[in-house]
C-alpha cells in the first residue's frame, strides 16, 4: 500500500473500531497499490493530517487486501475519500485533489458538528 507519513493504516478487522467508535471525525481514504492517483494524494494526505491533528484523524484502508469494508460502503473507485462522524459516512469524495481544495472541501464537516 502507498503509505502517507503520519496516516494510519486500517483494515476490515479493525475499521469499527478506528474509525466508526472514533472521538473525533475520521477521514478514510480507500486506496490501492496500482493506483497512481492515490500516490499523488499521500503528501496530501500526510500534510492533511498533521494540518487537522486534534480535529480529525486521517487513515487509509487498501480496498484489495480489505474488500469488505470498501463493499460495505459500495467503493467502486480508487482514491475515494470519505469522512465518517458518529459511526455515520457524512461525506464522500472520489479522486485525488490539492491540499488546500481538500480542507476547503473538509470544512462543512466540522461547521456542522
Amino acid at each position: 500500500m502507498i503509505h502517507a507519513e503520519g496516516v494510519a493504516e486500517v483494515t476490515d478487522a479493525t475499521f469499527d473500531t478506528e474509525v466508526l467508535a472514533a472521538q473525533h471525525p475520521v477521514l478514510v481514504e480507500f486506496t490501492a497499490d496500482w493506483c497512481g492517483p492515490c500516490r499523488q494524494l499521500a503528501p496530501v494526505l500526510s500534510a492533511v493530517a498533521t494540518e487537522l491533528a486534534g480535529r480529525m484523524e486521517v487513515v487509509q484502508l487498501d480496498i484489495d487486501t480489505n474488500p469488505a469494508i470498501a463493499s460495505r460502503y459500495a467503493v467502486l473507485s480508487a482514491p475515494t475519500l470519505m469522512v465518517f462522524r458518529s459511526g455515520e459516512p457524512v461525506k464522500s469524495m472520489v479522486g485525488a485533489r490539492p491540499k488546500r481544495r481538500l480542507l476547503q472541501e473538509l470544512e462543512d464537516v466540522f461547521e456542522t458538528v
